[in-house]
C-alpha cells in the first residue's frame, strides 16, 4: 500500500493499490476494483492483513458517523458533446 495514510471518504483523489486491487476514495463511498490474490505464503498473509487494516478503518469510520439508510442515486447530468 501508499506510504500516505489513507483516510476513508476523506477526499475525492486517493486511490490505493493493494496488488491488483484498487481502492478509490470517495466522498460518500469507497469503491474497490480489480483482482487480489490472497496466496498461502508469507505476501499472502501481508497482504490480508493491508486489506483488513484498510476494511478496518472504513467500518470505524462508519460507524461514528450518523448515516442514512440508503444514499440517493448520483445526480447525472448531460452535456453536450463538443465533436458534433
Amino acid at each position: 500500500m501508499c506510504a500516505k495514510k489513507f483516510v476513508p471518504y476523506a477526499n475525492e483523489s486517493d486511490v490505493l493499490h493493494l496488488g491488483g486491487l484498487s481502492i478509490e476514495n470517495r466522498l460518500d463511498r469507497i469503491s474497490l476494483s480489480g483482482d487480489l490474490d490472497l496466496t498461502l505464503d508469507q505476501q499472502g498473509l501481508a497482504l490480508a492483513k493491508q486489506l483488513q487494516k484498510l476494511l478496518g478503518d472504513i467500518v470505524a469510520e462508519l460507524e461514528k458517523r450518523e448515516l442514512p439508510r440508503q444514499l440517493p442515486p448520483p445526480e447525472v447530468k448531460s452535456v453536450d458533446n463538443p465533436f458534433e
